[in-house]
């Protein structure tokens, strides 16, 4: 067995899959229906949308197999996101590099494969829809099309999923995303007894940037706060832009105190940019900090309450 190779842009890769934040979600109907409508189309008992992360192959949707993921070095799929085509297998035990391959030689029983590369905005390879038979066949013109197209609308699905949870602007999580993923995180800090910290954050004056040098200019100061913000947490923390000039993040393995030092490298970062950009107007911002409290509530949604008045308390003072 062949085990797939590692694209040369891996990480830029995995970095665009991990954006659309669907890794691990539940089933959608959205996508269900294009692998039924795969399945029925090519007459194949399975079909599949298949994400490639680091080590694994994961299912968004699946008909005729009943596992949700199965390791990239056994994958098809591992192979199909290399190239730019569809990537087919007419007859797996006339290949070499599958032959011998788990699920050739048990269950599913693989012979036929055809997988066609889904691609995110900037043309990297995220995972495949892909379909398998339990006997060869052939691919012809007409399959080619047929599949390609229904790749294409789980390429606009995919994308969808992630213009409902990433702000536009700043590419950071939007509101929607920014609570669903901290939301997921707070349940993991809860479940393993691990400090945690919310930071409601607002910018101060920015409606004065937009007023005075124009909306391109608030959002050119948008976009440098939003990426100081992300150099000044660390990877397993959760950053989002609330809307406006509002923001927001969830730290883990974080007490009050060490919130605190957060903001303080943050501002002492902003500063140095307010006198390396040489603009007309410095970017500052206002803050509060809830250090959670696993005994009381621990809705984000009350919690980002919390944090705002904190902030808006700071503010007024």
């Amino acid at each position: 067995m062949k085990k797939p190779t590692t694209p040369n842009n891996e990480e830029k890769r995995l970095n665009a899959l991990r954006s659309l934040n669907v890794l691990d979600t539940l089933p959608e109907e959205r996508f269900d229906r294009l692998t039924r409508l795969a399945k029925r189309m090519f007459d194949v008992p399975m079909a599949l949308v298949s994400l490639v992360d680091e080590d694994r192959q994961w299912f968004k949707s699946c008909v005729g197999i009943d596992i949700s993921e199965a390791s990239r070095d056994m994958s098809f799929c591992g192979h199909a996101i290399l190239g730019d085509e569809i990537f087919i297998i007419t007859d797996t035990l006339q290949d070499e590099r599958f032959s011998d391959n788990p699920f050739v030689l048990n269950s599913p029983y693989c012979r036929f494969y055809a997988g066609c590369p889904l691609r995110y905005a900037d043309g990297t390879m995220l995972g495949t829809l892909c379909i398998m038979d339990t006997k060869p066949r052939t691919f012809n013109t007409d399959d080619l099309a047929v599949l390609k197209d229904l790749a294409e609308l789980t390429e606009h699905e995919l994308m969808a999923v992630q213009l409902a949870t990433q702000d536009e602007l700043t590419k950071l999580s939007n509101r929607r995303g920014f609570i669903k993923l901290a939301q997921n995180s707070l349940d993991i800090c809860v479940r393993h007894d691990i400090s945690s910290a919310l930071v409601f954050l607002d910018l101060n004056k920015f409606k004065a940037i937009n007023d005075i040098f124009g909306h391109a200019e608030g959002d050119k100061a948008l976009n440098a706060f939003s990426k100081i913000l992300q150099e000044n947490v660390r990877k397993s923390d959760v950053v989002g832009r609330l809307g406006g000039d509002e923001f927001a993040m969830f730290l883990t393995d974080t007490s009050q105190e060490t919130a605190e030092q957060t903001i303080s490298r943050l501002r002492n970062s902003l500063q140095t940019h307010n006198q390396n950009s040489h603009s007309e107007y410095e970017i500052s911002f206002s803050e509060g900090i809830v250090a959670i409290d696993y005994e009381k509530d621990l809705n984000l949604e009350k919690l980002l309450n919390q944090a705002d008045s904190l902030m808006y308390d700071k503010k007024l003072t």
